[in-house]
C-alpha cells in the first residue's frame, strides 16, 4: 500500500509540473502575440519614415532642379552620350522618357518594376501591391505592402508602369509630362 501512495504522490508532482509548464507555455504565447504586435508597429513607423525621407528628397531635388541656372545649354551629342550616375537606395524615381534605361531606378523600383512587366508579359492581368509583396518574397504585413504600394505608385506618377482604377499596376509606359509630373504621391 505504501508504494501505490508513493506512484500516487510522484503522478500529482508531475501533475503539478505540468500545469505549471502549461501557465508558463500560454504566458510566453501571449508575449509573443504582444512582441509581434509591437513589431508591426515598429516596422509600420520604419516604413512612414523611409517613405517621408524618400518624399523630402524628391522635393529637395525639385526644388534644386527648379532653381539651377543652366549658362550653357549642351548639345544633343553631350545629352545621350553622358553616363547616368548609378542609382541609389531611396533615391527620386526619374519620369520615364524615350530611351531612359530601367537601369536609372533604384534596385527596389528595377525588382517591382520587372515583376509588373514579366506577369504582363505572361498574359496575365494587372497586380495589386499586396501581389507585388508576395512576388518580391516580402512579407505581407501591412507596412510592407504599403511600402510596396507607394513605390508602384510612384512608378506610375512617373511614367513607368500604369496605375488601373481597380488600383492594380500593369505593365506600360507613358509619358509624365503632364500636370502631376513630379508629384510625390
Amino acid at each position: 500500500m505504501a508504494e501505490g501512495c508513493a506512484v500516487a504522490s510522484v503522478l500529482g508532482m508531475l501533475e503539478e509540473r505540468e500545469a505549471a509548464a502549461r501557465v508558463r507555455v500560454e504566458g510566453l504565447r501571449e508575449e509573443v502575440a504582444r512582441l509581434a504586435e509591437v513589431l508591426e508597429a515598429a516596422e509600420i513607423e520604419l516604413d512612414r519614415r523611409v517613405i517621408a525621407r524618400e518624399e523630402l528628397v524628391e522635393a529637395l531635388d525639385a526644388s534644386a532642379a527648379g532653381t539651377t541656372v543652366v549658362t550653357e545649354p549642351l548639345d544633343e551629342a553631350e545629352q545621350v552620350t553622358a553616363p547616368l550616375p548609378a542609382p541609389v537606395l531611396g533615391s527620386t524615381v526619374p519620369p520615364w522618357r524615350e530611351g531612359l534605361p530601367v537601369t536609372a531606378l533604384a534596385p527596389d523600383y528595377q525588382r517591382i518594376l520587372g515583376v509588373v512587366e514579366e506577369r504582363s508579359s505572361a498574359g496575365k492581368g494587372p497586380l495589386k501591391a499586396k501581389e507585388i509583396a508576395v512576388e518580391l518574397g516580402l512579407e505581407t504585413t501591412l507596412a510592407k505592402v504599403e511600402g510596396v504600394r507607394s513605390k508602384a505608385r510612384r512608378l506610375a506618377e512617373r511614367g513607368w508602369l500604369r496605375l488601373e482604377a481597380s488600383g492594380a499596376f500593369s505593365a506600360g509606359r507613358q509619358s509624365a509630362a503632364g500636370p502631376d509630373a513630379g508629384s510625390s504621391g
